[in-house]
């Protein structure tokens, strides 16, 4: 087994030939040259990643950008934009924490970003890994950066019994004694490179990875099978009603979620039950059931009875969009599947 010492330069040889090309990184060999990624580019590209596919932020990532190129852009946005243009990401804590840091950074540190752990972990919504990572790749400060690739390699190479969630400490130790000195910022996108290609969750490509010799997984013939995971508790399932109006000249109706909570900040339809709330429909009408929309969040199933109905007096929750100005892709996918269920019901 090559000693611990040998497997960063390993590592690093490999992502040197083998890295993703990404719209918020910096290629080894620009690095190299002196190259150095933009903070603000890592730290959205991060908090968009949580929770979600590099294929599902690539475009987020380019319109965000494009739109507001600066932190102190992304500060200065309204927030019903920046919740729009998030909407379909999943997960809108990220993007109320998002303003938050992004107006933070800009009012206490002159929109610059702070190049320590400790300092980024002082803003909003930044947790202990994207501190270490925004610390890693943006600064090549020698922060250990773990995620769910990092857990998967890790658990495998040192072949980390104890299963997840409660070997997260091992796992960190374990990481934490090989990140080196040397390039931390590409050895941290190295190894989250490594879990996302080679040590995949399913039909790992051992032969093509180059701590091949030093996997301790490998050896077993159990590779596979790590990291090992306590027993998932069943999701509950929880229900209510969704209320689908317009007028006749085609308005539809919306309601500015609360500011926190689920699908918080967020556009949507009005409903009630199924997130803590106990609320009667937004106006008198003869509803009429669409259908059922379904969707599932981190922690429980969904199922939302759609009902459509045309109202023409002003509604007690809510306000009317104007049917030019409505734009359902503007909505949480929740919502977006309440309105495929209501407009084909209307079709047929």
């Amino acid at each position: 087994m090559p000693p611990v010492t040998d497997l960063p330069a390993l590592l690093l040889s490999w992502y040197d030939r083998h890295h993703r090309v990404m719209p918020w990184r910096i290629a080894p060999a620009d690095r190299a040259e002196g190259a150095r990624p933009d903070p603000y580019r890592v730290w959205l590209s991060e908090v968009m990643l949580q929770q979600t596919t590099v294929a599902t932020v690539r475009d987020y990532f380019r319109r965000f950008t494009a739109r507001w190129p600066e932190v102190g852009d992304l500060a200065a946005a309204a927030d019903a934009e920046v919740m729009a243009e998030w909407a379909g990401l999943g997960y809108y804590a990220r993007a109320r924490n998002l303003l938050k840091c992004a107006r933070a950074v800009v009012a206490e540190h002159g929109g610059q970003f702070p190049a320590d752990e400790p300092g980024l972990r002082a803003l909003p919504g930044i947790g202990p890994y994207t501190a270490a990572a925004v610390a890693a790749i943006a600064f090549d400060r020698p922060a250990t950066v773990v995620d769910g690739n990092v857990e998967r390699v890790i658990t495998r190479l040192r072949r980390i019994e104890t299963p997840l969630p409660a070997a997260r400490p091992q796992i960190a130790a374990a990481a934490a004694q090989l990140t080196p000195a040397l390039r931390p910022g590409d050895y941290a996108q190295a190894m989250m490179d490594l879990g996302a290609t080679i040590c995949t969750p399913r039909n790992p490509a051992c032969g093509l990875c180059p701590w091949s010799g030093a996997c301790a997984a490998r050896a077993a013939g159990d590779a596979a099978s790590f990291p090992r995971k306590a027993p998932r508790a069943e999701k509950p399932l929880r229900r209510g009603p969704i209320w689908i109006a317009r007028r006749p000249d085609g308005a539809v109706l919306l309601e500015q979620r609360p500011p926190r909570g689920l699908l918080g900040g967020m556009p949507g339809f009005p409903t009630s039950g199924w997130d803590g709330s106990d609320l009667p429909p937004p106006a008198p009408a003869d509803w009429a059931e669409a259908g059922i929309a379904r969707h599932t969040f981190t922690h429980f199933h969904l199922e939302l009875t759609v009902l459509v109905a045309t109202i023409g007096t002003p509604p007690q929750r809510g306000a009317f969009v104007a049917a030019d100005n409505f734009s359902p892709a503007a909505l949480p996918t929740v919502m977006r599947k309440a309105w495929a269920a209501a407009t084909t019901r209307a079709v047929e």
